[in-house]
């Protein structure tokens, strides 16, 4: 059983201005100082509404955890509210680092990230870009329907990773979708964010419960004023060990699992590919089975990758 309800902690730090509020779950196994492993949501979820059970497993399996909410969501700050723009959430992330590089008890050497469906994209792309980053973890990671037109490069990955540093993501009218709907039940009379019936379910029993912060809109903001935003792009130049869990089944079509193999197959680093049942959506229903393994082989790579 877990011991997590006095080892976590309220968080918040700074992120493009914003205060980005969260929980940190000390490890409980092992001694300090321990290693982290920064953790954030997909497509406008908080966290509650899964990965603080992650959280609880990995800290039990004594690697730390610090998750957040992103920019503009749920209990951190941000205008405009509901706003999703990958780069800013990327940063979010390099900001993440930053805090949890500064954790007393914690080792800023042994710094791991994890993320799920949309932020699972992004984890990759961080982890090209920065380098404090020793491990990645991703469940369902959304790299796009299709590989990109353009081909990897170096001349291309340095221009993503200085849009990542400090280029203008702004966007414009143009690169908007939404306000819209995060999910809908009627596809063909309230479009939505996210199409499939499975998204809808999910959001709605988690996303409703009590406390939550969820919102069910959202607007979308990708610049194209920007070299590309793309995870693909940026996993060959990837030099850490990954964990990328696909859904064979996989209903997103953003989060096409073949799309997802072929950028595997790009990594440069030690990889470990796990296929596991469920759906797109089935690793986060807690308690479940599919939850139990999933967060036991996570937690197991963790470990050996980040602990001493």
């Amino acid at each position: 059983m877990s011991t997590q309800a006095s080892h976590r902690t309220t968080v918040e730090f700074e992120s493009e201005g914003a205060i980005l509020r969260g929980f940190l779950y000390k490890a409980v196994a092992g001694r300090p100082p321990f290693p982290v492993v920064v953790m954030a949501h997909g497509t406008s979820a908080t966290v509650s509404m899964g990965i603080d059970h992650y959280a609880e497993v990995f800290a039990d399996a004594g690697v730390s955890a610090l998750l957040y909410d992103h920019r503009n969501l749920g209990a951190s700050g941000g205008e405009p509210r509901q706003e999703i723009n990958p780069w800013i959430q990327c940063r979010g992330y390099r900001d993440a680092i930053g805090f949890a590089s500064t954790l007393a008890g914690h080792d800023p050497s042994r710094i791991g990230i994890w993320g799920d469906s949309f932020s699972g994209g992004e984890v990759f792309l961080v982890a090209a870009c920065d380098p404090r980053v020793k491990a990645v973890v991703a469940q369902c990671p959304t790299f796009g329907a299709s590989p990109p037109e353009a081909k990897a490069s170096v001349e291309l990955f340095q221009a993503i990773r200085a849009t990542f540093e400090s280029g203008d993501v702004t966007g414009s009218a143009h690169d908007t979708v939404g306000p819209i709907p995060v999910v809908s039940f009627d596809q063909m009379g309230t479009p939505s964010l996210l199409e499939p019936i499975q998204a809808y379910r999910w959001f709605i029993d988690y996303g409703g419960r009590h406390g939550s912060g969820w919102c069910n809109q959202a607007t979308r903001v990708i610049p194209s004023n920007t070299p590309p935003y793309s995870p693909y792009l940026c996993a060959p130049f990837v030099t850490v060990p990954s964990l990328m869990m696909l859904a064979p089944g996989d209903e997103m079509a953003g989060a096409n699992p073949d799309v997802s193999r072929r950028a595997f197959d790009s990594l440069r680093g030690q990889k470990d590919l796990y296929e596991i049942g469920g759906g797109h959506f089935g690793l986060l229903y807690h308690p479940s089975d599919l939850f139990n393994e999933a967060s036991t082989v996570q937690a197991g790579f963790l470990a050996k990758h980040l602990l001493r």
